[in-house]
């Protein structure tokens, strides 16, 4: 399943571009959100994968690198990067 939606992925003629917030229903996700915050407001992903680590602010820790799918939603898929338990940026890509 894993690899079905990872192609499906890479195979859409997508369009990438930066996104401030997301609109879950009536709810808005932003970047700096916490994962609690996103996942109260817009439910489970379509998609989770573990990407990597990165060094937190102290860079004494290691923090996980996720990224989230949602959607599609009016033809838009949304990808959210999270380090550690913050958003920090978050990608739409438009469906063809």
């Amino acid at each position: 399943m894993k690899y079905v939606t990872l192609a499906l992925l890479l195979w859409l003629p997508a369009l990438p571009a930066a996104a401030d917030s997301l609109r879950c229903g009536t709810q808005l996700v932003s970047t700096g959100d916490r994962s609690f915050e996103i996942l109260r407001k817009c439910g489970q992903p379509v998609y989770r994968d573990r990407v990597g680590y990165t060094l937190g602010p102290n860079r004494r820790a290691e923090m996980p690198i996720e990224e989230w799918l949602y959607g599609p939603f009016n033809g838009m898929s949304y990808i959210l990067r999270l380090e550690g338990n913050r958003l920090m940026h978050i990608e739409a890509l438009r469906q063809p």
